[in-house]
């Protein structure tokens, strides 16, 4: 599995790209793999006030609900709409699919976020590989 090296991580498994007060969100190709065939997405509305480590939607697959967490705080300007249609685009390309995009009022306010060489060790000490 590959990792990003310009995202960070969280440990609840979403990943993070932020430029400037732009966050974009998604989940980590660990967290697809693990979840299975996706069928679903629940997507926040937008405009909605996130605050960090908030649940701001879920993915279903056919083994599970896995919620999904803010990495940080801030007001939804985008929605990924096509994962709708294609859910399993997730598990297709988890690193280029964002779920949700985010305007940051302080980015400092992040949850304690992982680089990719630390969430690669997470990973494997959490699955014991």
């Amino acid at each position: 599995m590959s990792y990003p090296e310009n995202y960070r991580y969280s440990k609840s498994h979403e990943w993070l790209l932020l430029e400037g007060n732009a966050a974009t969100v998604g989940i980590t190709d660990y967290a697809q793999e693990s979840l299975g065939d996706i069928v679903f997405v629940e997507l926040p509305k937008l405009g909605q006030e996130i605050e960090v480590g908030a649940t701001f939607g879920s993915v279903e697959s056919v083994k599970a609900v896995s919620d999904l967490y803010s990495p940080v705080g801030g007001t939804v300007t985008a929605i990924n709409e096509a994962l709708n249609g294609a859910p399993e685009t997730l598990n297709t390309a988890a690193n280029e699919t964002w779920i949700i995009k985010l305007a940051v009022q302080n980015a400092a306010t992040t949850s304690p976020l992982l680089s990719a060489a630390e969430y690669e060790k997470f990973v494997a000490e959490e699955t014991g590989h």
